[in-house]
């Protein structure tokens, strides 16, 4: 199997909405999607499935030594041997991809986070940094594009921990800031016990209204003479505004179950979010 073909069936087997957009790609930037992609998967792999802390900070090491090879032009793993085929055609910097790593770092050291402003340097470096990187891959010619892109990530990322809200907490993980937990009157037991509430259902709505302003404020910030290149990202944006909004109708009962998106409705919206661009 060749380092593309590794990628290529990581993101696969992920099941992410983000394929639908990757797969209108050309191929030189499919390629390098796959390779950013798979990577953000083996290094958040690293805190989901290690279960010994000290284990999983030695793999984060040895990808941060990964990243160093990958500048020095020696990576031996095939998602970094991807990355550096990728690097030939977009400028994808070592120091952004360390960051992500970065992000997962905070995983392993923080379970909890007092307010959004501790939430949002973690989804900076575990979203909004992929959404730069993602933007030099499309292409742009305006700088303001990465605006767009960063806050398009972010966005990505509060729909992520919306959806995952019982997930995280089966694995003793809350993202949602705790002064917001309290102002809302939602105990943190109600969530690691998956105790649905109305007080628990306005504190999500106001974590959704959060996450469409941050997707306004992507959408505003995009130049008109980029939104070609940058229409894969505008494609997967339509797949997770869909994604959130599905969450809101059923009323945010993230707690005991994960809410999906069929195959054929990503599909759907691929097609017309790509035709509107």
């Amino acid at each position: 199997m060749t380092p593309d073909e590794y990628c290529a069936a990581k993101v696969e087997a992920s099941g992410s909405s983000f394929a639908a957009g990757f797969r209108l790609l050309a191929p030189a930037r499919r390629q390098a999607l796959n390779a950013l992609y798979a990577f953000c998967r083996e290094v958040d792999d690293v805190v989901d499935e290690c279960r010994e802390p000290a284990v999983a900070h030695a793999k984060l090491d040895w990808w941060r030594g990964e990243i160093a090879a990958l500048e020095g032009g020696r990576p031996s793993h095939p998602v970094t041997q991807a990355l550096a085929a990728a690097r030939l055609h977009f400028p994808l910097p070592v120091e952004q991809l360390a960051e992500i790593i970065d992000g997962m770092q905070m995983d392993l050291e923080r379970t909890r986070y007092a307010d959004f402003a501790q939430l949002q340097l973690y989804c900076h470096r575990a979203a909004g940094v992929v959404g730069l990187l993602a933007a030099e891959i499309f292409g742009y010619s305006d700088r303001r594009t990465l605006k767009y892109a960063h806050a398009l990530g972010l966005a990505f990322q509060l729909t992520n921990i919306i959806r995952d809200v019982g997930e995280d907490a089966r694995r003793g993980r809350i993202y949602l800031p705790q002064d917001e937990l309290a102002r809302f009157g939602v105990a943190e037991q109600d969530i690691l016990q998956s105790r649905h509430s109305p007080e628990f259902k306005a504190l999500m709505e106001f974590q959704a209204q959060r996450a469409r302003e941050h997707y306004d404020r992507a959408f505003t910030q995009l130049p008109a003479g980029d939104r070609k290149a940058q229409r894969a990202g505008l494609v997967m944006a339509a797949i997770y505004r869909d994604l959130l909004e599905r969450i809101a109708e059923d009323g945010f009962l993230v707690l005991d179950r994960r809410t999906l998106l069929t195959p054929p409705r990503k599909l759907w919206l691929a097609l017309k979010a790509w035709l509107a661009t």
